[in-house]
């Protein structure tokens, strides 16, 4: 788990709290610098940091819990409460319908492992009996065709691609089209990465999205990524209407900050987790078992133990 130092650093923290002999502002401050500081090293957004901070301290008045004996208990689930906020935006993610047919985009970074996660998600839904269909609408990185095709063909799932036409905006209409024809349940468009400064592949996304009107456009993120998944994730957010979020690479030891950060800044929920490299290692996410985990305390149960033992 790339975020498990994180927790182990958040962790370390309240279990400090709890061998405090008197919990008041200082103790509260002590705790606060330390988690914010753990968030900062691990590339959570600067803003997103303090603002955690600023509603911790409003949830926990130390004056209203003056007289109760659960100030441990009250401010650390405070801090879970709004770490998971950092990772859900409070929004139901769309969610394929069988019998009605379904286009999903995807988009992203180049290197991003996003056309990896195309399959990923289509073979995800085969498995729940869904008929699903692969377009690779991506022109623009030589041998891209190829991988999508290798990918799908492993995966026995139907494809559609060209090797001859070259505009982007035609393949992904052709072949949303021909699925559409074969009355597919799930069409995934899988689109070139790119970079907020490469201004001419932005147009085409937005050419494409206008073009296949997708029912929901999900955006890759590299888990590795860092600092610069605010700004990049800003610049898709206003190109095209991201609906969620799928995390790659969260197997490594990458720091994972950066991606925590990019839902704040596309207000997209994240819908799965990308963890190694077979067609399997997909997980489906959910913030509060995420968050669990990611302090070492197994599932929520588990923290609700931790909290009720102190």
């Amino acid at each position: 788990m790339v975020l498990n130092e994180l927790g182990a650093r958040i962790n370390g923290a309240l279990q400090a709290l709890s061998k405090e002999p008197v919990i008041d502002d200082k103790a509260l401050d002590a705790l606060l610098r330390e988690i914010c500081g753990a968030l900062l090293e691990s590339d959570v957004n600067v803003r997103l940091v303090q603002q955690l901070r600023i509603n911790v301290k409003k949830r926990v008045s130390m004056e209203e819990l003056a007289s109760s004996t659960n100030k441990r208990k009250v401010i650390q689930n405070s801090v879970f409460d709004e770490l998971c906020s950092l990772v859900d935006p409070g929004i139901e993610p769309w969610q394929p319908r069988k019998g009605k047919q379904n286009i999903v985009m995807f988009v992203g970074l180049q290197g991003s492992g996003k056309t990896t996660s195309c399959t990923k998600l289509a073979s995800y839904y085969k498995r729940k009996g869904m008929k699903v269909g692969l377009v690779c609408a991506d022109t623009f990185r030589a041998g891209a065709f190829d991988q999508l095709k290798q990918n799908a063909s492993r995966a026995h799932i139907p494809y559609y691609g060209s090797y001859t036409e070259a505009d982007p905006v035609q393949i992904a209409m052709d072949g949303v089209s021909q699925f559409k024809k074969d009355k597919f349940d799930l069409i995934i468009v899988d689109t070139s990465g790119r970079h907020k400064q490469e201004v001419e592949l932005f147009a085409e996304m937005e050419q494409i999205a206008a073009a296949v009107k997708p029912d929901n456009t999900i955006f890759v993120m590299d888990g590795t990524i860092g600092q610069a998944a605010d700004a990049q994730a800003r610049a898709f957010k206003q190109s095209v209407d991201i609906g969620s979020i799928i995390i790659t690479k969260m197997d490594g030891h990458a720091k994972g900050g950066g991606a925590i950060s990019a839902v704040a800044a596309t207000g997209s929920p994240i819908v799965f987790i990308g963890t190694g490299e077979h067609m399997h290692d997909l997980d489906k996410f959910s913030a509060r078992p995420f968050i669990s985990k990611m302090l070492g305390m197994g599932d929520i149960s588990g923290l609700v133990e931790t909290v009720q033992d102190l």
